[in-house]
């Protein structure tokens, strides 16, 4: 695709990219599509999708306490526990404030590695990785952002956002549309958005601004982004996907850069 060839002037040292469609066949790609990078925070769209296996699997229940008192599996993947950024400490009600929190995918980690006595970095890997031959992805630290993986890999999971199989096409859609709606929140690197959708586990693109997606992404478009230069997007109304990975941490730079590459894919996408 010629759009990604605007990645070519990033100020970044390493950067891959490639764009997929709904039938899984990838439309076009950019640089070492094999080299492994850190996730950062699109590791929670992962863990997220372990829950959601381990959900149609009985081995927990969406509405199940966990995390603080009042809290249930559905908060935690919501941001909405009322956990803290990094630290496990309460600093609002659970579905009062939608506050982006690492801790509380770690406590939903511990809880399902709980619930099936399995550690849950294997559990990832048995639940969604091995599944989607993504054998180059590996969870080497905190479920909330500590695993590696390349877009080849990255690509077999965007088409799994796009055309689900390994949960089932009402688990997927409750996943990405918004879960306790209307929350106020701070999008990191975006600063306060009102409201502050997300689903589980997964961010809502909606009306959002400023926004990491393009200003021609459609409203449905849900993904996620990391702060080590990371992002992946799914557009179901444009039925496609899109994974960028870099090795230059996010930040200014990023701004104008990831909207531009975004609305140009969906433009040339057609």
């Amino acid at each position: 695709m010629e759009s990604l060839r605007l990645m070519e002037n990033w100020p970044v040292p390493t950067a891959a990219a490639a764009v997929v469609r709904a039938d899984g066949r990838v439309a076009g790609s950019y640089g070492p599509t094999g080299h492994r990078f850190r996730l950062a925070s699109v590791t929670k769209p992962l863990t997220a999708y372990a829950a959601l296996v381990a959900i149609e699997e009985g081995a927990v229940e969406l509405d199940e306490p966990a995390g603080p008192q009042g809290s249930s599996v559905r908060h935690l993947l919501a941001h909405a526990s009322g956990l803290a950024f990094n630290e496990h400490q309460v600093l609002a009600a659970p579905g009062t404030r939608r506050l982006y929190s690492n801790a509380g995918f770690e406590v939903l980690a511990d809880h399902i590695a709980k619930a099936t006595d399995i550690a849950f970095a294997d559990y990832l890997r048995e639940a969604v990785l091995e599944p989607l031959g993504m054998a180059a992805t590996e969870l080497t630290a905190s479920p909330a952002w500590g695993a590696v993986s390349t877009v080849d890999d990255l690509v077999r999971f965007a088409a799994e956002l796009l055309t689900p199989r390994l949960i089932a096409p009402q688990t997927h859609a409750a996943a990405t549309a918004g879960a306790f709606p209307g929350l106020k929140g701070v999008l990191p690197g975006y600063g306060h958005q009102n409201p502050n959708d997300w689903g589980l586990g997964f961010e809502i693109r909606n009306h959002k601004s400023p926004h990491w997606t393009g200003g021609s992404s459609s409203p449905r478009t849900f993904g996620h982004f990391g702060q080590s230069g990371t992002f992946l997007w799914v557009d179901p109304v444009a039925g496609a996907a899109c994974v960028c990975l870099t090795d230059r941490d996010f930040g200014e730079w990023a701004h104008p850069l990831w909207p531009a590459l975004t609305d140009a894919v969906l433009a040339e996408l057609g």
